[in-house]
């Protein structure tokens, strides 16, 4: 009985897990889709008009892998997934939702931002949801997860980080907006501004050791007996 209830549980986290994953390559294809429809026909709506709420979903969405990792549900590290997935979900939130349109949203952070995360995500996720569904990956999707984010991983910092010196200039010309000053009767203090530096700071440390792991894991995958001899 316990077998077959472990089984079935199996099953039902695979499922859960193949959902996910397609869910996410729909959902970033849309957005790239949305990228591509915004810069080859004229329309009166902005960049961040087309994609907002798919962006909001879909990388907000993303949370989850945080407790798949922490539950064991994939095998994934839970520090390099929150480190991966948090600066992500703070540059949507707490930085283009926070400050008006002509600053982050406006920024040409943004559109570097979306293309390098959209084409990622959508190699990324049919990546899990084709190993998850076949149990085996074609070789050209594997040289494409392993290779594309030499130059996207980039791509994607560098537009955060212009997202984020944008919300600066904002929370410069308006020191109030989302901080809390001295008096209260918390006793606490929080400003807005030095927020985001200590954020556009935090690249320095944690940008490096990401993108060099993600190297190791590209010498792993797709040249194992390099690897192997380098062991012994």
């Amino acid at each position: 009985m316990a077998g077959a209830k472990s089984k079935k549980q199996g099953t039902l986290s695979k499922l859960y897990l193949a959902s996910y994953n397609l869910a996410q390559v729909f959902g970033w294809g849309y957005i790239l889709y949305q990228i591509i429809q915004h810069y080859t026909t004229s329309s009166g709506s902005t960049l961040w008009d087309k994609t907002e709420l798919p962006v909001i979903i879909f990388q907000d969405a993303a949370i989850l892998e945080i407790v798949h990792a922490a539950i064991g549900l994939v095998p994934s590290s839970v520090a390099i997934t929150v480190s991966q997935v948090f600066s992500r979900i703070l540059i949507v939130n707490l930085v283009i939702l926070a400050t008006p349109y002509t600053y982050a949203a406006a920024s040409p952070g943004l559109p570097m931002a979306l293309i390098a995360w959209s084409i990622t995500e959508i190699i990324r996720y049919s990546y899990y949801f084709i190993n998850l569904v076949l149990g085996i990956v074609p070789y050209p999707l594997v040289w494409l997860r392993y290779t594309t984010f030499i130059v996207l991983y980039p791509l994607g910092v560098t537009g955060e980080l212009l997202c984020l010196y944008a919300a600066t200039n904002y929370a410069s010309a308006n020191p109030d907006s989302w901080s809390y000053v001295l008096p209260n009767k918390w006793n606490f203090t929080f400003s807005y501004l030095y927020f985001l530096i200590f954020a556009m700071l935090a690249y320095i440390p944690g940008f490096p050791p990401l993108y060099l792991h993600m190297f190791a894991q590209r010498r792993k995958i797709l040249t194992p007996s390099a690897t192997t001899k380098k062991t012994h």
